[in-house]
Formats: C-alpha cells, sequence, structure tokens
C-alpha cells in the first residue's frame, strides 16, 4: 500500500499552497509517498475524517503564533494534529508547526528571547534523524518541551528539535528553498508584515541569497530528515519505498 501523507500549508492563497512546502515535495516523491497539501487557513479546511486514511501529517510554518488565541483558524487546527497524535499518526512539524505540535502534546509556545534570522548549524543529539546544518532559521517564538519528550537538537539561541513517540518537531526550516521562500515572502506582502519586518531591520534581498547559496546542501539534509523519519516512524523498513 502507498505512504499517504497529508501537508498542512498557512496560506490561504490556492496559487501559492504547492510552492511553501519546497524541498519537502521532492523528498516525498522521491520515497514514492502520496502527498495532498490542505489549510485550515482557507475556505476548504480538511474535516478529521481526512486522517482516516492518513500514514503521516507534516505541519508547515506561519507568520502567526500558537498562543495567540485571536488567529481564528488555529483551534481547529491544534485539534487536528492532537487528534493525529492521539491516533498514533506520525507527526512532522517544521517551525509554527513544531510549536503546534509541542503544544498538542503538552508542551507550550511562547516568544523567543532570541529572534533567529538566516543561517545557522545546530548541536545534534542525533544527527542521522537531524543533522547539524547549517539550516535557515526564521522565528521569534519557540516552545517547551512536552512531558516525555526528548530534546534532539539545539543552539544557544532555542530548543531546535524533539521527539516524542513516533513525532518530529524542528525549529527551523529544512524544507526552504528559493520557490518556498518567494511565495513565503509574497504572502508577507499579501498580508503587511514584510513592512514589520523591513522596520525590524530584516533585509529580505540577503536572505534570499543565503538561500540560493545553501539550497543545494540544504536540500540533501532535508531528503536525509524526511527519509529517516519515515524510515523510524511511519514505516518498519525504507525499502518498502524504493
Amino acid at each position: 500500500m502507498p505512504v499517504e501523507a497529508i501537508i498542512l500549508v498557512h496560506d490561504p492563497a490556492e496559487d501559492r499552497r504547492y510552492r511553501v512546502p519546497g524541498s519537502l515535495l521532492p523528498a516525498l516523491s522521491e520515497l514514492q509517498i502520496n502527498w495532498t497539501i490542505a489549510s485550515f487557513a482557507g475556505q476548504d479546511p480538511p474535516s478529521m475524517s481526512t486522517l482516516n486514511d492518513a500514514d503521516m501529517l507534516i505541519v508547515l510554518g506561519s507568520h502567526e503564533s500558537v498562543y495567540d488565541s485571536k488567529v481564528p483558524w488555529l483551534r481547529n487546527e491544534l485539534e487536528f494534529v492532537s487528534e493525529a497524535t492521539l491516533s498514533d499518526i506520525p507527526v512532522l512539524g517544521i517551525c509554527f508547526g513544531a510549536q503546534l505540535l509541542a503544544t498538542a502534546l503538552g508542551g507550550e509556545a511562547m516568544p523567543s528571547d532570541v529572534v533567529e534570522r538566516g543561517y545557522g548549524s545546530v548541536d545534534s543529539v542525533d544527527e542521522q534523524l537531524v543533522p547539524r546544518g547549517p539550516w535557515m532559521q526564521f522565528h521569534s517564538d519557540t516552545f517547551r518541551l512536552p512531558p516525555g519528550a526528548e530534546l534532539t537538537a539545539y543552539n544557544s539561541s532555542a530548543l531546535q528539535a524533539f521527539t516524542m513517540g513516533p513525532n518530529l518537531g524542528v525549529q527551523f526550516h529544512p524544507e526552504m528553498n528559493l520557490d518556498s521562500f518567494d511565495a513565503m515572502t509574497e504572502r508577507w506582502r499579501a498580508v503587511g508584515v514584510d513592512k514589520k519586518l523591513a522596520a525590524d531591520g530584516i533585509d529580505i534581498a540577503a536572505l534570499r541569497s543565503e538561500i540560493a547559496e545553501h539550497s543545494p546542501e540544504s536540500e540533501k539534509a532535508c531528503k536525509r530528515i524526511v527519509r529517516t523519519f519515515c524510515e523510524r516512524f511511519v514505516i518498519n523498513s525504507i525499502s518498502q519505498l524504493t
């Protein structure tokens, strides 16, 4: 039976949804994993029954905050992710998705004392699952580990990855390539986030140049994370996929 993945994005625009996952899509396709993209931020949020046919769930980033109760779709998405964990569906959470996963498992998301922008390496206790990088960082929030979770990677600024059961949360962006970054910045312009970033001194063009430089190695590392995640948590042996 083919492996089925649901990817949650947080951009309601149909023309950007398929660009946001970036390097994740070729990583999944290389393993012959079928994927479906869905969004609680759009007009057609997935129902709980969508999980019935899912073998894994991937939750991507957002400019919103997990602890912001004013976000209209947040409660429904948190319930969806919680149901996935209760159903033992492996979840890979990225940035906002990691914070949401931590919250669903009993942890907490909160503002970070340190804002991270650009590429940096992490200290990993499991380099097969979470390579050291460098990884693209773009976050001002962080998370507290759920009870019973294992810290998998960290740096001097924030917790960077954790596992709990068949779930993995990473604070950085393994999926980031030029297409996903361009889709993200288009979303920022649509909602005015670009002006706030400019006021904070964020140089979008410089970040894009960094991504262009690091994309080839980041894509390989992204494939490694996806393959190891699937091998450990989604199927018994990756040989079933290839």
